[in-house]
């Protein structure tokens, strides 16, 4: 593990090209994620690169705060001393927390349909649409569920964690999931969930998350013409699971 990593929220509209290479890196070119490739179908490019740093950006800028000040929608960047100059930091890492509550004043409401379907094609507008429908349901209802509890209505979910594939084991996933985990106790005890795909598994479980149930991955329902297309392993994992299998 490397000891010159450090963690922190995006400070600048400058960090968004790094960061928007670091995810492209990990789920365009490592792991070919299709569902994020669905909504970024040109991230191999330099003018996807750009579309997709200035996505970024507009998710930072128009981020809104919950009823304490705290912003619930956090970019966070990891940096190391950049190999070809010391002195500067080059980003390595990122990810993506969220607050999310259907209660005002606690999160954002979380949703399964992303933002920007509207740009594809019909067909893949269909697939994304579908895909996204199975992969954030259960974000969605457990959010309803919490939105009923009389304690806090509202969880802390990991949306986004990747490492430029050049920099991976040397610890900083765990940090940047560290990193919320931590500032979910800060903002009074929230439950922290994500959807893991197999690589992040093992550093989740190691940190707390644990899988509902007997821990299956989810089942994607796509209609017939999209069955044959590859669909990343997804298991919904949360903070509080072992206590719900006392």
């Amino acid at each position: 593990m490397s000891v010159n990593i450090l963690v922190q929220p995006v400070d600048s509209p400058d960090d968004f090209t790094q960061i928007y290479h670091c995810i492209s890196e990990a789920f365009g070119r490592q792991i070919k994620d299709s569902i994020w490739t669905a909504m970024n179908s040109n991230w191999d490019s330099s003018e996807g690169q750009r579309e997709g740093a200035s996505k970024l950006f507009q998710r930072w800028k128009s981020t809104t705060k919950n009823k304490d000040g705290q912003p619930n929608t956090v970019i966070l960047k990891a940096t190391l001393p950049d190999p070809q100059d010391g002195f500067k930091l080059k980003i390595v890492g990122a990810a993506i927390w969220t607050q999310a509550s259907f209660v005002d004043g606690y999160g954002d409401p979380p949703t399964d349909c992303p933002a920007d379907l509207a740009a594809l094609t019909p067909t893949e507008r269909r697939f994304a649409s579908q895909m996204y429908h199975s992969l954030w349901r259960r974000r969605v209802s457990l959010a309803r569920e919490k939105a009923k509890s009389t304690e806090l209505p509202a969880m802390f979910t990991l949306d986004t964690c990747a490492v430029d594939p050049a920099f991976q084991r040397r610890g900083i996933a765990a940090k940047l999931v560290a990193w919320g985990l931590e500032e979910a106790k800060r903002r009074g005890g929230l439950e922290c969930t994500t959807e893991a795909s197999p690589m992040g598994r093992v550093v989740y479980k190691r940190l707390g998350f644990g899988a509902e149930g007997t821990g299956e991955d989810l089942v994607y329902e796509v209609d017939e013409e999209f069955r044959s297309r590859h669909k990343p392993e997804i298991l919904f994992m949360r903070t509080w699971a072992d206590q719900l299998k006392a």
